[in-house]
């Protein structure tokens, strides 16, 4: 009998499933979930590695975003270019980072990534106004955002100079238990 074409190589599978921590099936399923997005720009054919990127309109769309406050930030946070368009390895990696099996300093690294809107490598006051303010669809008056905000610093600012390194960021994750059960996405 003959076998059924594959859309990657045998090199380029192992490579996805060494770098993630997805199976082979998986992959494949993530594959057919990023070529409904764009079946005009997604071939099915990726032992070329085409050089196609999905926009970030149609990844927010998904159903497993299309509700997360974050949405954006999450897409632009794995984006390689920055913008938000996502190659297939950008998609992968994202998936992977946010799955149910990914380990808690993974998921902090992104977290972090996420939050630091204004992206200088430190959650500063306003990087947390803004998460604060999406989190809470602005219910909150900017006076209770700022302070709110100013509390967070206090507590979670380790070297005293007001805004959230990686470390202080990782060391106020590591009080939070229900981090882990809260910031994952399912397939």
């Amino acid at each position: 009998m003959g076998s059924k074409p594959s859309s990657f190589t045998e090199e380029q599978l192992e490579a996805l499933q060494v770098c993630t921590f997805f199976t082979r099936k998986e992959i494949l399923r993530l594959h057919g979930r990023y070529r409904e997005l764009a079946p005009h720009l997604v071939p099915l054919d990726y032992t070329s590695k085409p050089d196609v990127r999905v926009p970030l309109r149609l990844i927010t769309s998904m159903p497993e975003l299309k509700e997360n406050p974050f949405r954006e930030r999450i897409v632009e946070a794995f984006s390689e270019d920055g913008d938000g368009n996502l190659s297939f390895n950008d998609f992968v990696d994202l998936f992977s980072a946010l799955c149910e099996t990914s380990p808690r300093e993974l998921k902090t690294i992104h977290a972090f990534k996420i939050y630091d809107f204004n992206r200088d490598d430190f959650i500063c006051p306003e990087d947390l106004e803004k998460t604060l303010t999406t989190l809470t669809k602005g219910e909150l008056t900017a006076s209770e955002v700022r302070l709110a905000c100013t509390k967070a610093v206090e507590e979670a600012d380790l070297d005293g100079d007001r805004k959230l390194s990686f470390s202080d960021f990782e060391n106020m994750i590591s009080k939070a238990p229900d981090f882990l059960s809260n910031f994952h996405i399912r397939i």
